[in-house]
């Protein structure tokens, strides 16, 4: 194997960065991942982004320290499993752990995604954690939150070819469907869940769905009336709703924060209650509701 890339001047441990052919996919990808994630790179020596993406996925494997490994793979010279893995453009990115994918995005991603990518798939390593079913879940909604709607699916359906009643991935999957506007093929992911089946996970994506519905495709008029009467609290409210139907929660929390601290009791605390579905939709533990119930307290106790 050839070692490429560099490193604050210093060359990465020679099985941390490789050179990868078809030939030696088996033991340096499918092998390598049931001990230490592995990273596969398909690239191009013709592609731009290609060459963008390459350095800062180098930088990120290095600064793990052995955490991850990354295998680069010349899909001209090595066209095999870059075609049972469906690549269709390139740079396309893969994440193995116990030999198979479980993550992947393509595509140049700014130098913080990629990182964030590598941290979280770091955090595998090494076998440390929780179940596999368990750390493809995480990888899922980590991959949900960063808006990589393909990764998020790809680990959510892993765990469902296991386990196709898994409440958890069915959630996730739907949760995936709402995000990326799909919320017809989100309903029917979710009649596939056990009737009895309970889960906060399942509260999430109902109460997403909900806003879908209520939410309208128009919003120009809803932000003219705000441009003309800020105070204009139904336009400003019905703005906050086709935000969230959309999936930009931040956006509509701040609309209905400034509801809110204007007049909390505006129609029977509508905005309110419009704030706690979303704190829902977006999940507790999310940084929409972190951050939204802390300045919610901060209004309501000032």
């Amino acid at each position: 194997m050839t070692l490429i890339g560099e490193t604050s001047g210093k060359p990465p441990a020679a099985d941390l960065i490789k050179d990868g052919t078809d030939a030696s996919f088996m033991a340096d990808v499918v092998e390598a991942s049931k001990t230490t994630p592995v990273v596969v790179d398909f690239w191009a020596t013709w592609c731009g982004p290609c060459r963008q993406l390459g350095p800062s996925l180098e930088k990120h494997v290095a600064a793990a320290k052995g955490a991850v490994k990354l295998v680069k793979i010349d899909i001209d010279k090595n066209p095999a499993f870059a075609g049972q893995l469906r690549v269709q453009s390139i740079p396309a990115v893969f994440a193995f752990v116990d030999g198979r994918p479980v993550d992947g995005f393509m595509g140049a991603l700014p130098d913080s995604q990629v990182k964030q990518f590598i941290d979280r798939l770091a955090k595998k390593g090494g076998g440390a954690g929780g179940s596999p079913v368990d750390d493809l879940l995480d990888l899922g909604r980590e991959s949900l939150e960063l808006g990589d709607f393909g990764g998020a699916a790809q680990a959510f359906a892993e765990v469902l070819r296991e386990d196709q009643q898994n409440v958890k991935a069915l959630a996730g999957l739907a949760k995936v469907y709402v995000a990326s506007g799909d919320p017809d093929r989100a309903r029917e992911i979710l009649e596939m869940v056990p009737p009895d089946a309970k889960d906060g996970e399942l509260d999430s994506v109902r109460a997403a769905l909900a806003l879908a519905a209520e939410a309208t495709s128009e919003t120009a008029a809803f932000e003219q009336r705000l441009t003309s009467d800020p105070a204009d609290h139904e336009a400003r409210f019905e703005l906050a709703k086709a935000l969230a139907g959309r999936g930009q929660m931040e956006a509509a929390v701040d609309h209905l924060l400034a509801i809110i601290e204007a007049d909390r009791e505006w129609n029977d605390q509508a905005a309110r209650k419009q704030l706690l579905t979303i704190f829902e939709a977006a999940g507790h533990t999310s940084e929409v509701a972190k951050n939204g119930r802390r300045r919610l307290s901060a209004i309501l106790f000032s």
